[in-house]
């Protein structure tokens, strides 16, 4: 490892950072124009944007046959945006839960996560299953579009009022986003893949953890932004938005153009992917439980996380504690947890049947 490697990763991320601000900017005033509620600007335009970061890079990475950086990174950045993001979101501000995301959105990203599950099981992700992936996008967000402006808005799409809205601004801020996650995600591939090489570590684990959460940082300074600025509904829709996106546009597109099916490393099917599922599933009885998300379930996820990212490192190191680890968090922990949300669960389901669901 050398400086020009973490000077390329550095401003790599720098440079996603920049392009998906642009990106989320320049599509956020054309969204005003199509009078889309703010919940809907979070789970497409701001997903969109979001989520660009992770498409530069997965399809950068399959295109030049570094496949488990791009499964890495899609299956890293939903764990990231369920557990980080919207655990330090909520530990700013309880979030609103609205009742669409628990019908709908939620249990959506639950069945595409299962349905990458069954594409990777056979070892790879195909052309073809990467093609239906993106098809399913296309008519995922044609849906929400068309739905939300059949809808009574209740509230106007939070976005800065600068006057008349000018679509050259916001073609060339969009434009020039895309040109800066294009050439950000080369640089962060390159130096991300010559650290990896020089210490020995997997490219999965880079793409689960370094790279996961460089391309998350987005989502955190959007979904963090929206919570303190109170447009609570919009900061969780951009992050279920920019789960179902990971799944849908970056895994459908990168394994639509890479020249070979996408290797899925074994490990990834073991672990990986299954925790992905879970934490899609740990969020039902989470945003069922008052229709929120508490400071203390923002904690909740928080602490996951963590524990998540020292499992990973000690894989890595194979530590001799790593055993322990897995033992206290297998049989103690989660099963704790699990127990804790399902009482919760039960308890806000007997509240909403005796004195109806909440307005929103």
């Amino acid at each position: 490892m050398n400086a020009l490697d973490v000077f390329m990763l550095l401003g790599g991320l720098a440079l996603l950072l920049a392009g998906a601000n642009a990106l989320v900017r320049g599509a956020s005033h054309l969204a005003k124009a199509l009078g889309i509620s703010p919940l809907v600007v979070g789970l497409t335009i701001v997903a969109f944007g979001t989520s660009s970061p992770e498409l530069a890079i997965a399809t950068s990475a399959a295109m030049s046959g570094n496949g488990a950086l791009a499964i890495g990174n899609v299956v890293g950045s939903n764990i990231a945006n369920v557990l980080l993001i919207l655990g330090l979101a909520a530990v700013i501000a309880p979030l609103i839960v609205t009742k669409r995301l628990i019908r709908l959105d939620v249990p959506f990203m639950i069945v595409l996560s299962l349905l990458m599950y069954a594409m990777a099981s056979d070892g790879s992700i195909a052309r073809w299953e990467g093609i239906t992936l993106f098809v399913i996008a296309i008519v995922y967000t044609t849906f929400l579009i068309r739905h939300s402006r059949r809808q009574p808005q209740q509230e106007e799409v939070p976005v800065e009022k600068t006057g008349p809205i000018r679509t050259w601004r916001d073609v060339l801020l969009i434009l020039a986003g895309l040109a800066m996650l294009i050439l950000g995600s080369k640089l962060l591939v390159t130096g991300a893949m010559n650290i990896a090489h020089a210490l020995n570590v997997d490219e999965l684990i880079i793409g689960l953890t370094v790279i996961a959460i460089g391309t998350s940082a987005p989502e955190i300074a959007t979904t963090v932004t929206a919570a303190i600025k109170g447009q609570r509904e919009m900061a969780i829709g951009g992050v279920i938005g920019s789960n179902i996106f990971n799944i849908l546009l970056v895994l459908g597109v990168a394994s639509s153009i890479a020249p070979n099916p996408i290797p899925v490393p074994a490990s990834a099917l073991a672990f990986d992917i299954p925790v992905m599922i879970v934490v899609a599933v740990a969020c039902v009885p989470i945003f069922f439980t008052g229709f929120k998300i508490m400071r203390w379930e923002g904690v909740l996820f928080l602490c996951y996380y963590i524990a998540y990212t020292l499992y990973l490192v000690l894989l890595t190191q194979h530590h001799e504690k790593l055993p322990m680890f897995s033992h206290v968090l297998s049989w103690y922990a989660i099963p704790l947890t699990a127990i804790t949300l399902s009482v919760l669960c039960v308890h806000a389901w007997r509240k909403y049947r005796a004195h109806g669901h909440p307005k929103h």
